[in-house]
């Protein structure tokens, strides 16, 4: 079985062993599954760090595995108007939806409830068969521009959730 420790950025060989991974599947830290060609593959990465499309998972033997997004059923509105795409992805934000945003389209995963939302604010709704590469969000990695090491000057305590 491949086993991987390391997730890397680069170039894949052509010959590199491909694992075609869901959303849900690629948040997972530590995961068993096989690739396209039936290889078994294991990973144990950093938790908390969602696998995206394109990297690589580095194996302890040295082999390289592509990570693939793999199609999903997802619902994409498509709009010219910037402004009404922006109502419809501050809605779904305000649900705390994974959203994937394109420069004329949002795309969640499916959800008809989401879907019926959307159409009442006026745009049409496509359930479609396509990869699922939603933002990380900007507490992701914990790279929200400043360190919790700071005194805060006020003397009330608060927490913060990450």
């Amino acid at each position: 079985m491949l086993e991987a420790f390391k997730v890397v950025q680069g170039e894949a060989p052509a010959d590199s062993p491909v694992v075609e991974l869901t959303f849900e599947q690629r948040q997972k830290s530590r995961y068993r599954t096989e690739t396209v060609c039936g290889q078994s593959l294991g990973w144990f990465v950093e938790r908390g760090h969602v696998l995206a499309d394109g990297e690589l998972l580095e194996c302890s033997d040295g082999t390289l595995v592509k990570v693939v997004a793999a199609l999903e059923t997802v619902s994409n509105v498509v709009c010219d108007d910037r402004r009404q795409l922006a109502r419809v992805a501050y809605h779904l934000g305000n649900r705390h939806v994974p959203l994937q945003v394109g420069d004329n389209f949002v795309r969640y995963q499916h959800d008809h409830v989401l879907d019926i939302m959307v159409q009442g604010l006026g745009q049409q709704v496509s359930c479609e068969q396509q990869p699922f590469n939603p933002e990380n969000g900007a507490y992701h990695g914990g790279s929200h521009g400043h360190s919790h090491s700071h005194s805060h000057g006020h003397d009330h305590s608060h927490s913060e959730a990450v």
